[in-house]
């Protein structure tokens, strides 16, 4: 047999191979850049030179890295380092009783709340300071809080952090009906990616820019732990605690929660 018969369209081979071939290739092109746009309305799919970009897998249009791209939503701003709020004076301590007025009908008079408000006295500075920025800047939203801060300079922050970080913290004894803390506080789940809280928050660590929880009321706790699995509260840097809320179940939440509302006062 030679090769000007086995490559000749008299070859019942050759017509059924070529043919084959062109009946995929013609049925690849009417699937990508018919039936897709089609049914998928977004725009990767639209139009021909949309689909042969999105089914090659490169971009569209090249950037020149000058145009960023912006968030679905307001992130937090604020840079959490150690060193941030480091150093509080007199003044500014004195300045923040002041200004922490304000405060005082939801967080008590001494930073200790009667109601399901965070307790604030003896929080970490920067903690508070970050949720006031955030507050602020539409990064976390509160129908109370929000209005509360919008008038705040970056000063008045500060000073009524370290005003609340200067109040001791309230003494709550553990209960004695559980007095070792949960296996999520203590050793968490390193099978679901969850870090044990105390590493973070206390009993066991501390890391900075995390809130100690000891005494919140427990209600508060699991709405945020909820809030943070929801999505609704996402001002979490680099989506860690979304992270770990979504693998967390509701029994764990309520441990938790419980568990540092009985904590007592820092060490």
């Amino acid at each position: 047999m030679s090769d000007e018969r086995l490559f000749s369209l008299r070859n019942p081979w050759f017509r059924a191979s070529v043919g084959t071939t062109v009946a995929v290739f013609v049925a690849s092109v009417v699937v990508g850049f018919v039936w897709l746009p089609s049914v998928h309305r977004d725009a990767p799919f639209q139009g021909v030179w949309n689909a042969i970009c999105s089914a090659a897998g490169v971009p569209r249009d090249w950037s020149d890295g000058t145009a960023p791209v912006k968030p679905s939503e307001q992130l937090s701003t604020v840079q959490v380092t150690p060193q941030l709020l480091s150093t509080a004076s007199r003044l500014s301590i004195g300045r923040g009783a002041t200004l922490a007025l304000r405060c005082t009908m939801c967080h008590g008079a001494r930073g200790v709340s009667g109601a399901n408000t965070p307790n604030l006295a003896g929080q970490y500075a920067i903690v508070i300071y970050k949720q006031l920025q955030d507050f602020q800047s539409g990064a976390r939203a509160n129908p109370v809080m929000s209005p509360m801060v919008a008038g705040l300079s970056d000063q008045d922050m500060r000073d009524i952090s370290e005003y609340y970080e200067f109040l001791p913290r309230p003494a709550r004894p553990r209960d004695p009906a559980n007095p070792t803390a949960p296996d999520i506080v203590r050793l968490g789940s390193p099978l679901r990616n969850i870090p044990s809280c105390g590493a973070c928050h206390g009993e066991i660590g501390y890391k900075a820019g995390a809130p100690w929880l000891g005494g919140l009321p427990a209600a508060y706790t699991a709405m945020q732990l909820q809030a943070f699995a929801a999505g609704a509260r996402h001002n979490d840097i680099s989506e860690q605690m979304r992270n770990i809320a979504r693998s967390m179940t509701s029994e764990e939440i309520q441990q938790a929660a419980d568990w540092y509302h009985g904590t007592a006062a820092k060490p």
